[in-house]
């Protein structure tokens, strides 16, 4: 992993670990501007929130705030994005998803290489082993992120 990914994955760690402390789902993302300036940060807040649509993506994306294009950005994650998030990765024309991890939720990120988006999945083993974790300690909690049955 290069120095500036790794610090940009830094960046999303540090959300999702605040977000487990609250109480929370352990998954943050980051947004970063074409020269590698960060936008926002956010982490999962549904629980905090009740708000089922505040996933990490999402309130790293409000956190950037409004801007006139998004191309050129890079958002980061610590796992896959699921659906909802990478319609918005893909509807706000975001070009690149740093990916900590796939291997516990393989979200939409195949869609978004296949719609011409640059994913990068870093396989990070911290990013995978704190949601193999929280997912053995709260998997109800888990399953309803993600919104399984």
């Amino acid at each position: 992993m290069r120095d500036l990914e790794r610090e940009m994955l830094a960046t999303a760690v540090a959300e999702a670990r605040a977000g487990l402390a609250e109480g929370g789902i352990p998954i943050g993302a980051a947004l970063y501007d074409p020269d590698g300036a960060l936008l926002g940060s956010g982490r999962n807040r549904r629980v905090q929130d009740g708000d089922p649509t505040a996933h990490a993506e999402t309130t790293a994306f409000r956190a950037a705030g409004r801007r006139r294009v998004y191309r050129g950005t890079t958002m980061v994650t610590t796992l896959s994005p699921c659906w909802f998030c990478s319609g918005l990765i893909r509807q706000f024309g975001i070009s690149r998803v740093l990916i900590g991890e796939a291997r516990t939720y393989h979200g939409g990120h195949g869609w978004l290489a296949q719609s011409g988006i640059r994913v990068v999945l870093l396989d990070d083993a911290e990013c995978a082993a704190m949601m193999r974790k929280f997912i053995a300690a709260r998997p109800a909690l888990w399953q309803e992120d993600i919104g399984d049955e």
